[in-house]
């Protein structure tokens, strides 16, 4: 995928990461980091080498027809020493929520919660009803 313009919206960005994907977890918690501070992780995943280096799987996965977010590769990411360097804790909290959806990361409701706004518990929520049940839209 080529370098995302600062103009891209984290919605835009999570759309563009979403055609031909039917799974629902993995639509919600794409849509997720899209929806969460303007794309954050997915801008990360996108763009930064660094964060790319710590794995040995795409963050976000060019082999099939269409870019999409490499869900395994997060997994791995969330188990490398300093993935969450720059992140405050919150957007850390959200990318393991994300990942949780798609089975990719155990993750304790609790630390979540507290680490996270009401805004931010809103979207979550959303994302979790999203997976379980498919996005109504």
């Amino acid at each position: 995928m080529s370098v995302v313009s600062d103009s891209t919206t984290g919605e835009k960005l999570a759309e563009s990461l979403l055609e031909g994907v039917v799974n629902e977890p993995m639509r919600a918690a794409t849509k997720l980091l899209g929806a969460h501070s303007d794309g954050y992780w997915l801008r990360r995943m996108t763009n930064d080498r660094e964060l790319a280096a710590l794995v040995d799987h795409p963050l976000i996965d060019l082999t099939g027809r269409y870019p999409t977010v490499g869900w395994d590769g997060v997994g791995h990411l969330l188990k490398a020493p300093g993935w969450s360097r720059g992140a405050s804790r919150s957007q850390a909290a959200v990318l393991e929520f994300a990942a949780s959806l798609v089975s990719r990361c155990p993750v304790q409701l609790g630390n979540v919660t507290r680490a996270v706004d009401d805004a931010e518990f809103q979207l979550l929520l959303e994302a979790m009803e999203k997976a379980s049940y498919g996005d109504p839209r």
